[in-house]
């Protein structure tokens, strides 16, 4: 095959533990985001707009959903001859096989794939991320900064620094120690856990990690460290845009809301960084003559008689007279029937919430199961 300037691999084989009923069916890239897309289109988009069309992505728990959205790649325009995308779960060789045992480790089981591209930089990325990013202006910082290693942080408060990887730098962004979720941090410079290695480089602390018996093959314990260790050129690429890790609860809900802002730095609607995605073709949404609608997402598909406030509402999904929905996130073919009152909730896929109902006290946030049937309770008052 042809010489790759640079080949990016997505780590999508997370579970998202703490995303709890989320991900009970699929891992946690796959799970639906922003009223049309997957958490994973981020990654995929980001990749597309930066011009890099040889895309690996590294699948291991409940991948079905996974598999089913990305295809051939086709909405990103990955659907090519010589390179594209690939989907990457664990194999067996001839000498046996093995489960992802961490991120370092899954890039490494995956060598022959990079080899056959034979790459001058890889690029890795979680696929979990709420973000736009242009990698071409990162991956120029790490030419001409002559890195084996280049990082991508962004600015925490010191207040939360301790929840991150944290890099220590010298006044020209060569990292100088790299200290994972300190409770002191000595700098608020977090990592997004996106990286660009030179090959070669990077080949070989795979080979050497994953020798080692005592090593958790992690990048953040073990590659990075072990970089610094050696004396490796490493630098930090500052990103000052919007950037959000969707890994919990809390975090999913308030990323959502933050499309809702009037001054929100996603910029979902701004066509000049398109975020791509593979979506089912539905008819245009229904509004009743009673419906109200405020500070909404309403995608395709959806029949609204209520009133919707400061929510996104998923396709297909049913909302019966009388009834209310306000700060929550309503995903697809979700029916809420007349009379019933939703707030501060998240109503996953297929769930039907009878007449007569309320769901949500307004200050914590509540999951409803995919699929549930929640029967009729008291009345509203």
């Amino acid at each position: 095959m042809a010489k790759k300037n640079m080949v990016a691999m997505i780590l999508a084989g997370g579970q998202g533990s703490r995303l709890g009923l989320m991900t009970k069916q699929m891992a946690k890239p796959a799970v639906p985001f922003g009223g049309k897309y997957r958490i994973i289109d981020f990654a995929l988009s980001n990749c597309c707009n930066s011009g890099i069309d040889t895309v690996g992505i590294l699948t291991q728990y409940k991948p079905q959903m996974l598999n089913a959205h990305i295809g051939i790649g086709t909405p990103w325009d990955f659907d090519r001859v010589h390179g594209g995308i690939a989907t990457l779960p664990p194999y067996m060789t001839e000498v046996g096989g093995d489960w992802y045992k961490g991120t370092a480790n899954a890039i490494y089981q995956n060598l022959n794939y990079l080899d056959g591209y034979n790459p001058e930089y890889v690029l890795v990325l979680s696929g979990d991320h709420i973000y736009k990013m242009d990698y071409r202006k990162m991956l120029k910082h790490h030419i001409e900064t002559s890195a084996d290693a280049t990082i991508a942080v962004i600015d925490v408060p010191l207040s939360e620094a301790s929840r991150f990887g944290i890099m220590n730098t010298d006044a020209d962004g060569v990292i100088e120690s790299f200290e994972e979720k300190p409770k002191n941090p000595k700098s608020t410079l977090a990592s997004m856990g996106i990286y660009i290695f030179t090959y070669d480089k990077l080949k070989k602390y795979l080979i050497e990690d994953a020798e080692n018996k005592n090593s958790e093959n992690d990048f953040g314990k073990n590659i990075i460290p072990a970089m610094l260790a050696n004396k490796e050129k490493m630098v930090a690429y500052s990103f000052s845009g919007y950037w959000k890790d969707v890994g919990t609860v809390d975090s999913y809900w308030e990323a959502h809301m933050d499309l809702l802002s009037p001054d929100n730095d996603v910029e979902l609607f701004n066509t000049d960084w398109k975020i791509y995605t593979s979506t089912e073709a539905r008819p245009s949404q229904y509004i009743g003559p009673e419906a109200q609608l405020e500070n909404s997402i309403v995608t395709e598909g959806c029949i609204i008689y209520g009133q919707v406030i400061n929510s996104i509402v998923f396709p297909g999904v049913y909302i019966g007279k009388n009834t209310r929905i306000e700060n929550s996130i309503i995903m697809e073919n979700a029916v809420i029937e007349d009379n019933v009152m939703v707030s501060k909730s998240i109503i996953l896929e297929n769930v039907k919430v009878e007449s007569h109902n309320a769901i949500g006290n307004g200050k914590d946030i509540a999951v409803i199961d995919s699929g549930k049937v929640v029967p009729s309770q008291a009345k509203m008052e």
